[in-house]
């Protein structure tokens, strides 16, 4: 077996094995809360022959292991359960919003990852200068503040007082593909400044950190030029930093919008963040092979 294929299947082994142990710590926080569900549902006021007839219902008569056993057995057939809020199937709730958050998640990488490479290469090619400086103190800046700050100040300026965005990014099931990504460009905007400064600021490490390399003085000295210095000879060796802090940066992007249902969310975003991390180890080694062997 190519030793790419054994490592993928060895992560993901040990993905399954740190999600089992994920969802049995899940289940067993929400265990440990105070109260009894049943009587928070029916209220104070409801008889115990109806808590007892509903807690019957909802299989909390069951000890813990076999309600944890049947919740994943359902997982696996993709049943999340009934939701206790509406009473309406939990994969429902989950695909209308985790659609849109989806959405919303890729627009926002559509327009960071490049824009964030794309500076780093540039900060780390005019090291130093006006333009390094600047691009530093935007993006430190646009990440000192808290998310629903510049959310606030978007609205403030783009939606409230020059009127080009609405402040709500509210849209039918006919809404074209053009009216949704107007409508959402203030929080995918809001996305962008927030993560562009981390991806940003590997990039530019990363580039850096190589240009002292004996192998980048070589380059130069055959006449070179610095933009072919850093694109050609820097950043293929640059990529395995820049591919994980990309990989963060788009899991933080899928699960940084809060969702319904706190047990299906929590398992669904342990499982966004360690399949972005393999793929963020797959492609690291795919660009540098010497990463398979371990010093």
């Amino acid at each position: 077996m190519h030793p790419l294929a054994r490592m993928i299947l060895h992560r993901l082994a040990l993905g399954l094995l740190t999600l089992f142990a994920i969802s049995l710590f899940i289940f067993m926080a929400i265990e440990l809360l105070p109260g009894d569900l049943a009587q928070e549902v029916l209220g104070q006021s409801a008889t115990p022959e109806t808590v007892a007839a509903f807690r019957r219902e909802l299989g909390l008569d069951q000890p813990a292991y076999v309600r944890y056993l049947d919740w994943l057995g359902g997982i696996v057939r993709g049943d999340f359960g009934q939701s206790l809020a509406n009473n309406r199937p939990i994969s429902d709730l989950l695909a209308a919003r985790l659609g849109n958050t989806l959405f919303l998640a890729v627009y926002a990488a559509v327009i960071s990852v490049p824009l964030a490479v794309g500076l780093g290469l540039l900060a780390a090619l005019y090291r130093g200068s006006w333009f390094d400086r600047g691009v530093n103190i935007f993006t430190l800046s646009s990440i000192s503040f808290p998310e629903y700050l510049v959310a606030y100040i978007l609205m403030l300026f783009l939606s409230i007082r020059w009127g080009i965005f609405p402040s709500i990014s509210d849209f039918g099931s006919s809404a074209g593909l053009g009216e949704m990504l107007y409508r959402t460009f203030l929080p995918a905007l809001t996305l962008v400044l927030v993560v562009t400064a981390h991806m940003m600021r590997m990039t530019r490490t990363a580039i850096i950190n190589l240009l002292a390399q004996p192998y980048i003085e070589m380059a130069r000295l055959k006449g070179a030029s610095p933009l072919r210095v850093i694109l050609r000879h820097a950043l293929p060796n640059a990529l395995a930093p820049i591919i994980n802090v990309v990989a963060l940066n788009l899991a933080y992007l899928i699960t940084g919008v809060v969702i319904v249902e706190v047990q299906a969310s929590c398992l669904i975003f342990a499982s966004i963040y360690i399949l972005l991390n393999l793929g963020a180890d797959v492609l690291a080694i795919a660009t540098n092979p010497r990463l398979m062997h371990r010093k």
